[in-house]
């Protein structure tokens, strides 16, 4: 079986590539975490056969693929789910309240709500527990090739629920860009709280379970320039290079100048980034880690909140918080053309 692992970087063509390794006389099943990357792989294999979707070839959000394909076929006639509780505030209070009546592990409750709703950060684990082989053999029965789109998104609980897939006897190709990692499929605790501290680790414990790593095909971005990913190697410590020509280059630029800023914050065509709250600016403004998966902007204005102002002016960017640094990762990488910086404390003080 042919297990692959490929680290890669903003803008490299993850999808391109997924979408390219797929064919008509190979089935395979593709997994992907959020319904942006749903959408985008759906239209490009859509594209790449005649507009018309093969039959052979099955997508499914992660969710959907652990409710529906994992759980109802196998167990739904005696374990009467009415879904999965997806209001994370809810469930870790109901959660909870739960521990504090000392639940034990091996109860129905553990997994799920008093409605009959499985908690999201608990049924990978209630799968794995239970009908882990039955699983296995399902993939086997109906697929030739296992996919999953933004590995990186897979935390909690169902990390270790993958790691168990890894052992399944099909073709496994998992693609992601360590350095992406905004999101989280859950969380659960203490459990796999370190998972994404060290990319060195992490990448351990999918070669541990014998999948071959790739560091090499999606290393260059033909989304940014050179002068970008040269910006983000310098000065997030994150390696990243690009396809596109050195003469092809664009400009990263701190606008301070009141003039310039108000162009810029007036301009429909940019997108603004902010670290957290952009929706309360209006139209055209969203968070750093909302903008993941996104492709189609040129230039892109990046708010800087006070914590990465402060490691902006010092030259310190690489000492933020792994989190945060990410975020602001995705958001850089956004960009064909320029990328501006603005203080956002000034807009906050109506300094503008």
């Amino acid at each position: 079986m042919d297990k692959k692992l490929i680290f890669a970087v903003a803008g490299s063509g993850k999808t391109t590539h997924i979408v390219e390794s797929l064919s008509c006389d190979r089935r395979a099943l593709i997994v992907t975490y959020t319904n942006g990357n749903y959408d985008n792989l759906r239209q490009k294999i859509t594209k790449k056969f005649n507009n018309q979707w093969p039959e052979n070839i099955t997508l499914m959000t992660y969710f959907s693929f652990l409710y529906n394909f994992c759980y109802k076929p196998l167990l739904s006639d005696r374990i009467r789910a009415c879904g999965i509780l997806l209001d994370t505030e809810m469930m870790h209070k109901q959660q909870a309240e739960r521990r504090a009546h000392g639940v034990s592990h091996g109860r129905k409750i553990f997994y799920m709500t008093t409605g009959n709703y499985f908690y999201t950060n608990r049924l990978a684990y209630f799968i794995e527990r239970y009908i882990m082989d039955d699983v296995k053999e399902r993939i086997e029965m109906f697929f030739d090739t296992f996919v999953i789109d933004e590995v990186q998104d897979i935390a909690g609980r169902d990390f270790n629920f993958l790691e168990q897939l890894m052992a399944t006897n099909v073709n496994m190709l998992f693609v992601g860009d360590f350095y992406q990692h905004t999101f989280d499929t859950s969380r659960d605790g203490n459990t796999n709280k370190s998972l994404f501290n060290s990319k060195t680790a992490y990448q351990k414990r999918f070669t541990d379970k014998g999948l071959k790593l790739d560091s090499t095909t999606l290393i260059k971005s033909w989304r940014c320039s050179q002068s970008i990913s040269n910006y983000i190697q310098d000065n997030l410590g994150i390696s990243m290079s690009s396809h596109r020509p050195a003469t092809d280059n664009t400009s990263i630029e701190h606008i301070t100048e009141a003039r310039q800023i108000t162009s810029i914050l007036n301009e429909e065509c940019i997108i603004k980034l902010h670290y957290q709250n952009g929706a309360k600016f209006g139209i055209g403004h969203k968070n750093w880690g909302e903008s993941k998966g996104e492709d189609h902007y040129h230039d892109v204005c990046v708010l800087l909140n006070p914590t990465t102002l402060k490691r902006f002016k010092a030259g310190k960017l690489t000492e933020l918080p792994l989190s945060t640094k990410n975020k602001l990762y995705v958001a850089i990488t956004r960009a064909r053309g320029n990328v501006y910086f603005i203080d956002e404390p000034k807009i906050n003080k109506r300094e503008i």
